[in-house]
């Protein structure tokens, strides 16, 4: 069991890829902490979990907000002992032309997923900085870290950005044993994609399928969608890896959508 007795809190966890992180997270041993926007969901996968014979509270939060995430961490902490590993994976999908996109829509993107990361990751530092026994923070990427589609302005911006986060924290972390990296996937089939997909076919006048072979999985070897399971394994390398060796790194899990 890679992570056993660690206590991992994972934002966006309710569903989708957070949700497959938990469920390997908690099945190698680790204590989970379902950090989501909707606290009756958190609340339904912590039982979900509990009832594999894992340990799992369910916590409620908005990732924009500082008070709401400082209380929800402390929560987590309190209830199992400290924070080993963050999972900072709470996002939501926007898609326009640059020319129509509203400077609020552009603000909510990158609040949700800059600011999300940053204060999840003030919070849980001050505890594996204090706890002596390291830790490690996870930042949930992109392909759109490394590149850029059509309609996505901000949220391209935004996984650009994570990298850099990631590489300063991987610095100032190290003396304490923290190691800061970030996942880049490709297209994952969750809610959040399904979504997408009517959206660009109807911005760019083409089909469904056509969004889904043209756009989406033009780029890949093989056509195929990344899985959550995919995505949850890269995670668990990260998060159990023991030294500072594997720092300050993103790795992309695409199907060769994006090649480095």
């Amino acid at each position: 069991m890679q992570l056993k007795d660690k206590v991992a809190y994972i934002t966006g966890s309710a569903s989708g890829i957070g949700k497959e992180i938990a469920i390997l997270f908690a099945q190698e041993g680790a204590k989970i902490i379902i950090a989501d926007l909707n606290k009756e969901a958190a609340d339904a996968t912590a039982a979900e979990l509990k009832a594999t014979g894992a340990q799992a509270i369910g916590v409620g939060v908005d990732v924009t907000n500082e008070d709401q995430v400082n209380a929800s961490v402390e929560e987590g902490a309190a209830a199992f002992g400290g924070i080993d590993i963050l999972i900072s994976n709470a996002g939501i999908q926007i898609v326009h032309p640059v020319e129509e996109f509203s400077f609020a829509d552009w603000k909510k993107m990158l609040a949700i997923h800059l600011d999300g990361a940053f204060l999840t990751t003030k919070a849980c530092l001050k505890h594996m900085y204090a706890q002596g026994r390291g830790g490690s923070v996870i930042y949930m990427g992109s392909v759109h870290s490394k590149e850029a589609s059509l309609l996505k302005a901000p949220y391209v911006t935004a996984k650009h950005g994570l990298i850099g986060l990631a590489k300063t924290v991987a610095k100032e972390g190290a003396k304490h044993g923290v190691r800061a990296n970030v996942i880049c996937p490709g297209f994952v089939r969750t809610p959040l994609v399904e979504k997408q997909i009517p959206e660009q076919a109807k911005t760019l006048g083409i089909t469904e399928q056509e969004v889904i072979k043209n756009v989406m999985l033009k780029e890949t070897v093989d056509g195929e969608f990344t899985t959550t399971e995919d995505v949850a394994r890269v995670a668990l390398l990260f998060a159990g890896f023991p030294t500072n060796a594997l720092t300050g790194q993103s790795l992309v899990v695409s199907h060769g959508w994006f090649m480095q």
